[in-house]
């Protein structure tokens, strides 16, 4: 806490869950009529897949995220209230965050604003972990097992994901707008009230409660953002417009979001602990929660690291044969073994090694599960054909081999040969490079700020040096 201050609440605005899903005027105009002392929101997750931290890209459109960034920055520049970014451009890698970081420079010089801006890196060279990894530092989670260096060479990327105290050291330096990279989620909602003194327990639990803005509430469909007071006992959670509530269930349920015990949240540097915690409806639309407790633990941070692998062409049909219907199980057996010894046959020793995996939509696409041979069939159904070879040069040539297979074998010999439905020609579509999570993984640091890279920028400063033009 500051020197010379006495902690009494912090006013938390959370403008949207994800940056760029479309933060509400009517919601910032509501927040800062209630008054507010910080914004805070998360902008990335690794919930889209490995892809965004692999190639360094956002899966969010630019105009979307200039849009929210337009009303949380206005919303800053005139509460001077802190605005905290976590996990900038999607994934938190250098690449993204400097991708979040341009847009919020170009705001900000269209609009004649002049924050100082304080930038976290959370991005690891693959030296820097392999000198944790040969000195003991980094276990698995599961239910990966101990980790191999080789791996690390087949990460493009590699992140460590923050908790508060980067973003407490930027506050105390004065930063009013802070781009991080990879977060913890809570963290970035929990920074400020603890820098303000907050009981550890109520700030990271209101950071849990808060940090996918409206869902905590009754209706996330009837806004975006959430507000929030800490307090030296508590906090309380409400929505910001009146149509929409948090309820007991709502805001207790949120502990069991991304987590699989929801009375206890592992983050960096201690455990949230929930057990006792008390919710409380003081209004129709407001919960207090008390009661929440901050267990400190060695310090260690998340490792995210994600690369490149092989290439994929995809191919779709539709069926609605009543006969193919009711023997989905055998139609998915022979066909994936006939477009296999396609390719076998096709290509010889160049195809190398390669995989073609039959997905069939309204059976078993989304389970993966085997069906019993008595379920009812379907009234029709999507087979999404997926291979995957070394080059995207060779998926598409197995995929061209396979195309006759793909829309006309008949499931039993002996029958007409069928004409299966496909939406579009070329029927082959390459879908590029896959990308897969490498790590799981923690590694332990003396310092909370041992592998945070700060960067600076005051436009206060750069706007006073900027000549006068007549």
């Amino acid at each position: 806490m500051p020197a010379g201050s006495e902690f009494t609440k912090v006013r938390l605005f959370v403008p949207v869950g994800s940056l760029g899903a479309g933060v509400r005027l009517d919601e910032v105009e509501a927040a800062l009529k209630r008054g507010i002392d910080v914004i805070a929101t998360d902008a990335g997750s690794t919930d889209s897949g490995a892809a965004y931290l692999a190639t360094g890209t956002s899966k969010n459109n630019r105009s979307a995220v200039k849009a929210d960034l337009l009303l949380v920055m206005a919303a800053q520049h005139q509460s001077k209230a802190p605005l905290l970014i976590g996990t900038a451009g999607q994934a938190g890698g250098d690449a993204n965050v400097d991708w979040a970081l341009d847009i919020v420079l170009e705001i900000a010089r269209e609009k004649g604003y002049t924050p100082k801006i304080a930038v976290l890196y959370s991005e690891q060279s693959r030296e820097t972990i392999k000198a944790k990894l040969a000195a003991g530092k980094i276990r698995a989670l599961p239910p990966l097992g101990d980790l191999e260096p080789g791996v690390l060479d087949e990460c493009a990327h590699v992140v460590a994901l923050m908790g508060p105290e980067p973003y407490v050291a930027a506050l105390e330096h004065g930063a009013d707008v802070i781009i991080g990279g990879r977060s913890t989620d809570p963290a970035v909602l929990a920074a400020f009230p603890i820098w303000k003194g907050a009981p550890a327990g109520a700030s990271w639990h209101a950071g849990k409660t808060g940090e996918c803005g409206a869902q905590c509430s009754l209706g996330a469909n009837l806004g975006t953002g959430i507000y929030i007071t800490v307090d030296a006992g508590g906090f309380e959670v409400e929505p910001l417009l009146p149509e929409n509530r948090c309820t007991e269930h709502t805001v207790s349920a949120h502990m069991l979001y991304e987590n699989k015990n929801p009375f206890r949240l592992f983050e960096p540097g201690g455990v949230l602990d929930v057990t006792n915690a008390k919710y409380e409806q003081v209004t129709d639309a407001r919960v207090r929660v008390t009661g929440s407790v901050w267990e400190p633990q060695p310090y260690t941070m998340k490792l995210e690291g994600a690369g490149g692998g092989q290439y994929q062409t995809i191919m779709i049909v539709g069926i609605s044969d009543p006969f193919v219907l009711s023997n989905l199980n055998l139609f998915h057996d022979k066909m994936q073994h006939a477009l296999t010894r396609r390719i076998q046959r096709a290509l010889g020793e160049a195809a190398g090694q390669f995989d073609v995996s039959l997905r069939i939509y309204g059976w078993n696409a989304v389970s993966g599960r085997p069906v019993p041979d008595d379920a009812t069939p379907p009234r029709e159904v999507g087979v999404l054909c997926v291979i995957t070879a070394e080059t995207q040069d060779l998926a598409n040539q197995m995929a061209k081999a396979c195309n006759p297979y793909f829309f006309h074998l008949p499931i039993a010999d002996g029958i007409e040969m069928p004409s299966y439905g496909f939406p579009w020609t070329p029927a082959e579509v390459p879908r590029g490079q896959v990308y897969e999570f490498k790590l799981n993984h923690v590694v332990e640091v003396d310092d909370p700020l041992e592998l945070v890279r700060f960067r600076w920028i005051d436009m206060a400063a750069q706007a006073a040096k900027e000549p006068i033009h007549a």
